[in-house]
């Protein structure tokens, strides 16, 4: 016999099944183009970092090239200075998304005008954000020409170097000013959904600020946290633009290092700007695959993001 919640089981079923296959065969003809380009694209380029390029009369495979740029002093450097320009943007920008999420979440004035001022980065090209910060962080930029107007520096020379520096400051701050509005919204959803009802808890429970941050929220948010910081640190490592335009000539961060071997007059060089390319895509795929099982950590424990 069947009873009720089995009928019920039942009609949900037969009312799911024809969208859900009518979706999946909408859908298979553009993921189908999507996966032939982006794998043809990346089984092309694997082809020619193993020496194929028969334009230039190189059709003998080998791992030369692998080998030449991971041995180079200057692909090291351009490999550490990546990595310090993605892990500080992350690390900073995540940072102050949490402080700007509890303030946001906290806020009791014009709410509209405060939401529209925070999400401008968002609908803004890094390109033009980077030009940005040039106008304000260059020596004669407008911060400089205040700080002179007001009697504070004697002159250009005497502002400190943030752009084309070799800390990379100019290129973290200006990923820090586009990327914090995305995780303050990853971070909020998490906030609206369950992290007040806990941190109420915890007050009553006479737990004091620090309690409250180490134990209710930090792990309230930690996977919804860690996928969009992963995400962020993902788009940091493989950018071109602002390091390009920002940054120093050597050493240079690993994009632009593969655009300079990739465009080079030698075609010879043109397989190690491939792999170069093929290192940063393995690093973003890695990135990514761990922010997926953070999202699915966060579904599991109940946060939509």
């Amino acid at each position: 016999m069947i009873t009720r919640d089995q009928a019920t089981d039942a009609n949900a079923r037969t009312r799911s099944g024809p969208g859900l296959s009518v979706l999946t065969l909408l859908l298979t003809p553009a993921l189908g183009l999507v996966t032939v380009l982006f794998g043809g694209g990346l089984l092309l380029g694997f082809l020619q970092s193993l020496g194929y390029l028969p334009a230039a009369g190189m059709e003998a495979y080998t791992l030369q090239h692998f080998e030449n740029i991971l041995t180079d002093p200057g692909f090291l450097k351009s490999l550490g200075l990546t990595f310090y320009i993605s892990a500080m943007s992350t690390i900073v920008a995540g940072a102050l998304s949490i402080s700007a999420a509890l303030f946001l979440i906290g806020f009791q004035g014009p709410r509209r005008l405060v939401d529209f001022i925070f999400e401008i980065p968002l609908a803004v090209p890094h390109l033009v954000i980077a030009t940005a910060a040039v106008f304000l962080l260059a020596p004669s930029g407008m911060i400089s020409r205040i700080l002179q107007a007001a009697g504070l520096i004697d002159g250009a020379s005497r502002f400190p170097l943030l752009i084309n520096d070799p800390w990379c400051i100019g290129i973290i701050v200006t990923y820090v000013w586009k990327e914090v509005p995305f995780i303050t919204l990853m971070v909020m959803a998490v906030l609206k959904n369950t992290g007040k009802e806990l941190l109420e808890a915890a007050r009553t429970l006479n737990a004091n600020r620090r309690q409250c941050f180490r134990y209710v929220l930090l792990p309230t948010i930690f996977p919804s946290l860690g996928a969009a910081c992963l995400i962020v640190f993902a788009y940091t490592f493989g950018a071109f633009e602002v390091p390009y335009l920002l940054g120093q000539t050597y050493p240079m961060t690993l994009p632009v290092w593969a655009y300079r071997n990739y465009s080079d007059i030698d075609l010879m060089a043109r397989p190690e700007g491939i792999a170069t390319g093929l290192v940063i895509a393995g690093v973003i795929i890695a990135a990514i695959v761990l922010s997926q099982a953070l999202t699915r950590m966060a579904r599991r424990r109940g946060v939509i993001i």
